[in-house]
């Protein structure tokens, strides 16, 4: 409810390939098609929507885009939380990860401090099954072990908006979407010239300081902005384990975004994004002083073009990730201990039609082509750098949905989605939904998703891989309601859904004297390795989100409430029933503010996680955890103002990962400046 071919692989395995599904030539070919059949349509006033999950496109009250094109959030079936730019200012806070984690439904580990790595769930699914997108563009690394994106490196920079569409979205998202999406959109022009800071200094000498500058001359539209970001840290481990010296980072990032007008009904764009990032990490025995870096690129280059009058609108575009990850033992005699490489190259085609008034389509046909390289040499010189663990795949897909509002205020979503995968086949997928807006202020919505994540490169190919992994299948289903007050001053719902995952890839570990094949490198009986993956779980999820919000002349409130039951349910194992790893059941979120007229604004939010379970036997326990933060705001004028919040105000001690160390009292101070 509201408030991201494989390299001397065996051929393409029996599962799934009886339908081979569309050619790269077949999908297009279904595009230029349906754009033939929609242009013989009688031409209307009705405009479609921007095919484009980075627009700024507004109409409405509040529009969002994670649904791929712009779409006012009482139009969306699913679950989703918007997060504007006027709501990040107020957090203060200086990561992503913070923002979301006051969403319903969210929660993270980090193995120590800002910079360590850091996974994020959506209601309980895999960390890796969440997509993240950076103005309109995938980012999930290829060579991670899941193949998804660490949150790690993700500051706010000159973000936007952060939506969260929580539940599956593979018909639109495609592979890894079983989670939910969350959607990066970074700002654009408004004006002829505009710029904007923020400088903050604080505990553990830490400093961020963010600038960006844009504007718009005639036909075209620019924006770019950098942050840098220092600080001592605290030590990844855990005081109570050892833990002594403090672990730094530091991260720059530049994000940018042009946009040329050609024509009245042509368009040509770029984005851009770039994050390096350096942190110290501890050895799980204790302080060292290993460090690892983390680069990453996204850039993306397209042109829009729109037709009929606007009722077809049509985006082609090519989009680049990389993202490059390398480990250093400085004590070691070869430093270097681990690298990687992980590439994504997208073709894609979306378009969005408007039928008549109250019908609308988008669908799109999409090429990815992704993949990794990995390697952990030893310490001595005298062993040879080994071979760089590699892999490829390639994924074709095409998708539609269809949008009905057959009487005013239902609106009903329909959608389908194809993909062929090089090594698993063709997978088809269905979606359905509907919102239904009453002129009680009374919103219902329900919602039925399905989700396909084949295996990642790393899971099949690097030193502990298993070419013969099935390809991860989920459904999941949510139904809730809303209640609007007083022009939407207050504003209160909850949602009730269910997720089942089969075939759900985990990691085994093997002991010295294991006789189990996959403990062997393939091709040989007698070299033994550390583990492998395997298709041996399945895994449930069910829960309630609640919230509520009232802002009043001034005064703000809010709050949500989460309960997810995840669990394994792999029958005949040990751990059939247990709690997966890292999930509290229960967690909640409040905040409340206050706007003075003479410019100060105050805010205080708290944070509640139960306890939950560091590993899958549920035999190491991580304790509850409250943690209570304050805000304050000074405007000198419209353009200027000062700012200060406290962190952790009662010092709580507690671990999202067991033997990590977490942020203590924290205390920072800053100015702002928008003009």
């Amino acid at each position: 409810m509201p408030s991201v071919l494989a390299t001397s692989a065996p051929p393409a395995r029996g599962h799934g390939r009886v339908d081979k599904g569309p050619t790269v030539k077949s999908v297009f070919t279904f595009a230029v098609s349906l754009s033939a059949l929609t242009a013989a349509a009688p031409a209307l006033a009705q405009q479609a929507p921007a095919p484009d999950a980075a627009t700024t496109e507004t109409h409405g009250d509040i529009v969002v885009t994670a649904t791929r094109t712009p779409v006012s959030i009482d139009q969306v079936p699913a679950s989703i939380t918007v997060l504007d730019k006027a709501s990040i200012d107020r957090s203060q806070d200086i990561g992503a990860t913070e923002l979301l984690l006051r969403t319903p439904g969210i929660s993270i580990s980090r193995n120590g401090g800002y910079g360590t790595s850091t996974s994020l769930r959506i209601r309980g699914a895999e960390s890796d099954h969440t997509v993240v997108v950076i103005d309109g563009v995938k980012l999930n690394d290829p060579a991670a072990t899941g193949g998804g994106f660490n949150f790690a490196n993700l500051l706010a920079g000159d973000i936007a908006r952060i939506e969260v569409l929580r539940g599956p979205q593979s018909i639109l998202w495609g592979s890894q979407a079983i989670g939910g999406v969350v959607n990066i959109v970074t700002a654009e022009a408004s004006s002829d010239y505009e710029g904007s800071f923020d400088v903050e200094a604080g505990s553990r000498q830490t400093v961020s300081a963010r600038a960006a500058v844009g504007g718009r001359t005639g036909p075209l539209s620019w924006r770019l902005g950098a942050q840098a970001f220092s600080t001592d840290g605290i030590s990844a481990i855990a005081p109570a384990f050892g833990g002594k010296e403090p672990d730094g980072y530091t991260n720059q990032n530049l994000a940018g975004r042009a946009r040329l007008d050609l024509t009245a009904n042509l368009s040509a764009e770029v984005r851009g994004y770039y994050s390096n990032g350096r942190v110290d990490i501890d050895s799980t025995s204790g302080d060292n002083a290993d460090y690892s870096r983390n680069e990453e690129f996204v850039g993306y280059a397209g042109v829009n073009l729109d037709l009929l009058d606007g009722r077809l609108r049509n985006r082609f575009g090519y989009a680049y990730t990389d993202t490059d990850r390398d480990s250093f033992g400085p004590a070691r005699a070869r430093p270097l201990s681990f690298e990687s490489e992980g590439r994504n190259k997208r073709l894609e085609y979306q378009g969005s039609f408007a039928f008549t008034r109250g019908i609308s389509a988008t669908f799109g046909v999409e090429n990815e082509r992704s993949k990794f390289r990995s390697r952990s040499p030893a310490a001595s010189l005298a062993t040879p750098l080994p071979a760089f663990a590699t892999g490829n795949a390639e994924i074709t897909s095409a998708y539609a949905q269809l949008s009905v509002e057959p009487i005013e205020g239902l609106t009903l979503n329909g959608g389908i989605r194809h993909d062929d995968h090089n090594r698993f086949g063709g997978q088809t997928l269905f979606a359905a939904g509907g919102v239904w807006r009453l002129p009680t202020g009374t919103i219902l919505r329900a919602n039925y998703g399905e989700g396909f994540k084949a295996p990642s490169l790393y899971q099949q190919f690097s030193e502990y891989g298993n070419v013969a992994l099935a390809p991860e299948r989920a459904t999941g289903w949510e139904a809730g309601a809303e209640q609007q007050l007083f022009g939407r001053k207050l504003v209160i719902g909850a949602t009730w859904f269910e997720r089942t995952t089969t075939d759900q890839i985990i990691y085994n570990g093997c002991t010295t004297t294991s006789t189990v094949p996959l403990c062997f490198v393939p091709g040989s009986t007698t070299v033994r390795r550390f583990g492998y993956y395997s298709n041996v779980s399945r895994a449930e999820a069910r829960g309630i989100e609640v919230s509520g919000a009232l802002n009043l002349a001034g005064f703000t409130l809010d709050g949500n409430y989460s309960w997810i039951e995840a669990e394994d349910r792999s029958a005949g194992t040990a751990t059939f029933g247990n709690w997966l790893p890292r999930r509290p059941r229960e967690t909640a979120n409040g905040s409340i503010g206050y706007a003075f007229p003479f410019g100060l604004s105050t805010g205080a939010a708290v944070r509640w996680a139960g306890h939950s379970f560091d590993n899958a036997a549920n035999t190491t326990r991580l304790d509850n955890y409250t943690l209570v933060d304050l805000r304050a705001e000074l405007k000198a004028n419209e353009a200027f103002s000062v700012f200060a919040r406290a962190e952790n105000v009662f010092d709580e001690e507690y671990m999202t990962a067991y033997r990590y160390g977490t942020l203590g009292r924290s205390f920072y101070a800053g100015i702002r400046g928008r003009f």
